[in-house]
């Protein structure tokens, strides 16, 4: 058994050059990740009144969203955890596992009344209503 190599590993296994091996591993290997890992996707549109922010979370009850707009940062927290049904059971592979997750946007104008949210097919939408630009300018005479 100790002469079997896996398929991902048979080509580099056949080389056997040390040093180059390294620079190989570093040239084939992503230094940076295009998605985000361990976190879920998340658009954020700008619809002119509003902000519509979605965000993928299947397999998420409501109870583990937690969405919070504090002085223009919009975070939205998920904490998945497995269920007491779920240890009982009795798996030969498991993939799924408990997993938390933050992802935030900072929106400048927006407004906390009429914000809202909803949870439907795996998709978390937030809806956050802008604020008037005018209310937050001062006009300054000059002397």
């Amino acid at each position: 058994m100790a002469s079997i190599i896996p398929y991902s590993n048979y080509e580099r296994a056949l080389r056997r050059s040390f040093p180059f091996d390294m620079f190989d591993e570093l040239l084939t290997s992503p230094l940076v990740s295009a998605s985000t890992d361990g976190a879920f996707k998340m658009n954020v549109e700008d619809t002119g009144d509003a902000y519509v922010v979605t965000a993928e979370l299947a397999g998420v009850s409501r109870d583990e969203i937690d969405v919070e707009l504090n002085e223009g940062r919009l975070s939205i927290s998920v904490e998945k955890h497995e269920t007491e049904e779920e240890k009982a059971k009795n798996y030969l592979h498991k993939e799924i596992h408990e997993w938390s997750a933050t992802r935030g946007v900072y929106l400048k104008d927006a407004a906390t009344a009429g914000l809202s949210a909803k949870l439907e097919g795996g998709i978390l939408t937030v809806f956050v209503p802008k604020r008037d630009q005018s209310a937050n300018v001062t006009k300054v005479s000059i002397d």
